[in-house]
């Protein structure tokens, strides 16, 4: 296991905002990538992640993972069900083509 192998919510966000901006055929993807994570990442440990989300987005389309049973929540904060789903989308738009 390398010493990159851990990643923390701050640099998953950071790993899909550069995402968003490095598409596949930016110049230098994966170190643009690896650098904008930060810490101790190396380009081979954001490859790897990369291929790890692309599986689950793959396993997520492909119905193999069941939706959890999520309760709408009341309040003027909550997003409920819908939250899900958005962010379901955003997944699959990270998907490769």
């Amino acid at each position: 296991m390398s010493s990159g192998s851990t990643w923390t919510p701050k640099q998953n966000k950071l790993f899909e905002n550069a995402l968003a901006i490095y598409d596949r055929d930016a110049p230098d993807r994966w170190q643009n990538l690896a650098r904008a994570v930060g810490g101790n990442k190396s380009v081979e440990d954001v490859k790897r992640h990369y291929e790890m989300l692309v599986e689950d987005v793959n396993q997520i389309e492909a119905g193999q993972v069941p939706l959890p049973n999520y309760r709408k929540l009341a309040g003027p904060n909550s997003k409920g069900c819908s939250s899900f789903m958005d962010e379901e989308q955003r997944l699959k738009s990270l998907r490769i083509q």
